[in-house]
C-alpha cells in the first residue's frame, strides 16, 4: 500500500511521514518544492499543486490511501475537491482528512464551513475515510509568542470556555494521545 501525505514539508505531514516510515509504511509525498524536501530515504517525492489536476495525476498513479492536509487559504475548499475528484479518478480507496474541532457546528466561520463542505464530499464520494477533527496545536503557540511575551496577551478568540490541545499532532508513544 502506498499512502500519499499532501502538506508534506509542514509541521504535521513531516512528523506523519516520519511515523509511517517509522512502521514500515510505503509513503510519498506530495510538495510543491522538491528543494524543500528532506525527508527519510525510501520517502519518495513527488511535485505537485492541489490546484493542478495533471500534477496530481502523477501523483496518484499507485496510491491506495491519500492523507489530506491543505493550508489555511481562500481556495482551501476548491484545493481539497479537486485533489479528492482526482484520487477518486486515479483508484484511491482510503482517504485521511485532518479537518478541524466542531467544523459541523461552526459553519458560520469560513475555515470551518470549508472543512465541513469537504467532509460531507468525503463521504458522497464513497471513501473509506478516517476524518480527524484537533482543537488547537500547541506548537501553534510558537508563532504568538511574541504577543505572550512582549503585552502579556493571549490573542486566541476562545471566550470564557476551556479548549483541548494536542501537544503534537502525531504521537510515536499513542496514535490516541493526540
Amino acid at each position: 500500500m502506498t499512502i500519499l501525505v499532501s502538506g508534506a514539508t509542514g509541521t504535521i505531514g513531516r512528523h506523519l511521514i516520519d511515523e509511517l516510515v517509522q512502521r514500515g509504511a510505503t509513503v510519498r509525498a506530495l510538495v510543491r518544492d522538491p528543494a524543500k524536501a528532506n525527508f527519510p530515504a525510501g520517502v519518495s517525492v513527488v511535485q505537485g499543486d492541489l490546484m493542478e489536476p495533471d500534477t496530481l495525476r502523477g501523483a496518484f498513479a499507485g496510491v491506495s490511501a491519500f492523507f489530506l492536509l491543505n493550508a489555511v487559504a481562500a481556495d482551501e475548499f476548491t484545493q481539497a475537491l479537486i485533489a479528492l475528484n482526482v484520487a477518486r479518478e486515479m483508484g484511491v480507496k482510503r482517504v485521511v482528512y485532518l479537518s478541524v474541532i466542531h467544523s459541523d457546528r461552526f459553519v458560520n466561520v469560513p475555515h470551518f464551513a470549508g472543512k465541513f463542505g469537504v467532509e460531507r464530499m468525503i463521504g458522497q464520494m464513497g471513501f473509506a475515510a478516517t476524518i480527524l477533527r484537533p482543537a488547537y496545536f500547541m506548537n501553534n503557540e510558537l508563532t504568538i509568542k511574541d504577543a505572550l511575551h512582549a503585552y502579556g496577551v493571549y490573542p486566541m478568540p476562545i471566550g470564557g470556555k476551556g479548549l483541548p490541545w494536542s501537544i503534537r499532532a502525531i504521537s510515536a508513544k499513542s496514535p490516541r494521545s493526540s
